[in-house]
């Protein structure tokens, strides 16, 4: 809990400090106004990952001076190999001139290092076939670093509105956490809680008032500690069943994949062109009815939040049964393939404007009344 604390109260102080020093002519702020991706109307800053590294170092550093628990070195190793993937995605807040490919490659580069410093490696998939592969270590290495990469990659494509990658993360840390702690692994426990206290600190100033954004170095950070924690859980603990981890994370994977897919094979797009059609997309402009009105700065923030708590229920959806069958190989199996399904019917009806009742939001007075309002200026 003061590993949490800590690391709660230096992300809040640091995003803070950036939030409300960041001049607008600074290369901390994104500019760019009129991307497929792009739901904001003034510049804001894009590094609020510093304020969540900075609180996740604090903790681990706390950590390792308390000695508890038992081979609490391991936070700061991690954090080490964590340098590559954050440092290239905080270039790209700074510069937007660091590619995707890079980032990923970056990303990889940490990963490798995980495997090397931490013996963060997967043995053991579950799928038939895989399993021989991941048998032998260059295998092993491949399949791992593929993992990992991906995870921290489909984070950054989630995150396109306020508080939709932050809540998510916070929702996979603490089912991780809960596991953690469910196998006697209190380190691991430790650092997944320290991880929520950091998303949080930078929850508070970018949900739902918009006034500091993840970027691409805080995506990418938060997908390889996710996916770091999940490797050594299993790493750690034979008992965990190879799939918790994946259905933990499905919901940005398998949008990442679907991605990939529809751009591919659907639109005959590159699968790396970005586009405006990913579900959250969708949901803002279609589910909520009352998404078209004025550009400004207080309505385009309001509508932009409402958008995510859809997100977190769809993450939720996943997480709880992970959490509650994370021993059960087959179960979670075929909770997985439940989401797939789920997901793939949501994403058509949503698109071809048959979105369902109970996800339509209205323009309802009573419980927005600055919406009406709104429309009809």
């Amino acid at each position: 809990m003061a590993s949490m604390l800590l690391a709660l109260f230096v992300s809040i102080v640091l995003t803070m400090l950036i939030v409300r020093h960041a001049s607008t002519r600074s290369r901390m702020v994104d500019h760019d106004l009129t991307g497929p991706q792009k739901f904001h109307v003034v510049p804001v800053p894009r590094v609020g990952g510093l304020g969540i590294v900075a609180g996740l170092i604090a903790a681990v550093i706390h950590q390792s001076l308390v000695g508890a628990p038992s081979g609490s070195d391991l936070g700061l190793i991690l954090m080490v190999c964590a340098i590559p993937a954050f440092a290239f995605g905080l270039a790209e807040d700074l510069t937007k001139q660091v590619s995707a490919r890079v980032r990923l490659l970056a990303t990889a580069a940490s990963a490798v290092l995980a495997f090397w410093l931490l013996d963060a490696q997967l043995r053991h998939t579950a799928i038939p076939g895989l399993d021989l592969i991941v048998s032998f270590t260059v295998g092993a290495l491949v399949v791992t670093v593929f993992a990992v990469a991906g995870i921290a990659n489909a984070m950054n494509i989630i995150d396109g509105f306020n508080g939709l990658a932050s809540m998510c993360a916070v929702i996979m840390l603490a089912g991780l956490a809960y596991v953690a702690f469910q196998v006697g692994d209190p380190l691991l426990g430790t650092l997944a809680v320290a991880g929520i206290g950091a998303v949080l600190g930078f929850f508070i100033w970018n949900f739902p008032a918009g006034l500091v954004f993840l970027g691409d170095g805080g995506a990418y950070f938060l997908g390889f500690y996710i996916a770091e924690l999940s490797v050594l859980l299993l790493a750690r603990n034979p008992a965990v069943s190879p799939m918790f981890p994946l259905l933990l994370c499905i919901y940005p994977v398998f949008e990442t994949v679907f991605s990939m897919y529809r751009r591919r094979f659907l639109r005959q797009q590159p699968p790396s062109m970005p586009d405006g059609i990913h579900l959250h997309s969708l949901i803002y402009r279609r589910v909520m009815r009352w998404a078209v009105g004025p550009k400004t700065a207080r309505a385009m923030a309001r509508r932009n939040s409402m958008t995510s708590p859809y997100l977190w229920l769809l993450c939720t959806s996943s997480v709880v049964p992970a959490v509650l069958f994370w021993r059960q190989t087959a179960v979670l199996v075929g909770c997985l393939v439940v989401f797939a399904l789920a997901y793939i019917v949501l994403y058509w009806r949503i698109v071809r404007f048959k979105s369902p009742r109970w996800l339509r939001f209205g323009r309802s007075r009573a419980l927005w009344p600055d919406a009406t309002r709104e429309q009809e200026v």
